[in-house]
């Protein structure tokens, strides 16, 4: 085994008001929003049992480091219900369903994010 683990523990994101953020992306995740908020800026939402998260961060916020592509994604199983999930959600969604698979849709701060059936 390698000194660096071929594992990612967080992925950060830029938010500007992080209760705000950590409602929201619970709710397109269906999470209950009670996950700690931590140093006033900091809020880990687990994304599954490895121990990998997702970290919203309002610290690092600006208009310049929102992602103008999406840095990861998130999976699906059903693109389409996904898709409509969203919508129905009012997500600013930037791209139809492409080659069957994939969506972009925006944060409520602009971070351009992915939904993906792999």
């Amino acid at each position: 085994m390698g000194i660096i683990l071929s594992k990612v523990g967080g992925i950060f994101i830029p938010v500007s008001n992080i209760r705000d953020a950590r409602e929201w992306y619970c709710g397109i995740l269906g999470l209950e929003p009670t996950f700690d908020i931590i140093a006033d800026h900091l809020c880990c939402i687990p994304l599954d049992n490895n121990g990998s998260n997702l970290i919203l961060d309002s610290k690092i916020f600006h208009v310049d480091a929102t992602y103008r592509n999406p840095a990861f994604h998130f999976n699906t199983d059903d693109i389409q219900q996904a898709y409509q999930f969203m919508k129905d959600r009012n997500v600013e969604i930037v791209t139809g369903i492409e080659h069957g698979h994939w969506f972009n849709f925006k944060d409520p701060d602009g971070n351009l994010l992915m939904i993906c059936k792999c």
